[in-house]
């Protein structure tokens, strides 16, 4: 990848998660609302893990967004899991988010009961090349985004894609206690490419606890490279980094 400016993401560091979850909701609804005063409709990228959670709590609370105006779509899923099962990334985000809006949302969903291929093309189409107003997301123990684990790409020209998930992303699925063993953790998945992800207007990242320390201070420091995904957000002009301390890089508060 070709790096012709690099940005400096704004970093943002609090007490603890529920303190990070707060800011960084209120950041996401001044965009939205924001973008919603200019626009009919508005586009919402949407990340599923327990680094989101108190983001979207807070951003359920946020006064003045009109949800029924928001069009939402998410940016993984497994494949080989029950359309039923907890740990299935669109079935977390309905539980914990949309069953909650305030006002019927529109939410586009990968489907992984399609075959992986055709459902990749499908789901890129939905998504189309229109740009995401928000992004919302976190970073990886490895440091990826959704789950374009290293070495990513970051040029691709498809909008979606099937991966084969690396060990330190399927582990880190056990360790935060979603799948009781390695083994139980699918070891595929659709996910949306990096630069699908990053032709949005605002991208805000939610990264908190110590197992991410490494990851937010790689992709703030490491050089831009496939081996560090994270670090593609420093290609992009509007990007926030919400840490709390135990995921702070080591010295920066």
């Amino acid at each position: 990848m070709n790096i012709t400016t690099e940005f400096t993401p704004a970093l943002s560091i609090h007490v603890n998660p529920d303190e990070l979850g707060r800011a960084a909701a209120a950041e996401a609804g001044d965009v939205l609302r924001q973008a919603l005063a200019q626009h009919r409709t508005v586009r919402l990228m949407l990340a599923a893990a327990p680094s989101q959670e108190a983001t979207l709590r807070w951003l359920l609370v946020e006064p003045g967004i009109d949800w029924s105006r928001v069009e939402s779509f998410h940016m993984d899923d497994y494949l080989g899991l029950h359309t039923s099962a907890p740990q299935g990334f669109g079935n977390w985000l309905v539980k914990r988010f949309f069953d909650h809006v305030p006002a019927a949302a529109t939410f586009h969903r990968i489907d992984p009961s399609n075959d992986p291929v055709s459902e990749a093309l499908r789901y890129g189409e939905v998504m189309g090349d229109d740009r995401f107003d928000l992004v919302l997301l976190g970073l990886g123990v490895n440091g990826h985004l959704a789950f374009n684990d290293p070495p990513a790409d970051f040029a691709g020209s498809d909008r979606a894609r099937v991966v084969e998930l690396d060990a330190v992303s399927r582990q880190q699925q056990v360790d935060e206690g979603h799948f009781p063993t390695i083994t139980a953790v699918p070891s595929t998945a659709i996910t949306v490419t990096i630069s699908r992800l990053l032709n949005a207007d605002r991208i805000i990242a939610s990264v908190p606890g110590a197992a991410k320390r490494q990851a937010v201070s790689d992709t703030l420091v490491r050089p831009i490279s496939a081996g560090f995904p994270g670090t593609a957000l420093r290609t992009h002009p509007e990007v926030s980094l919400y840490v709390d301390h135990a995921s702070a890089p080591v010295g920066s508060w």
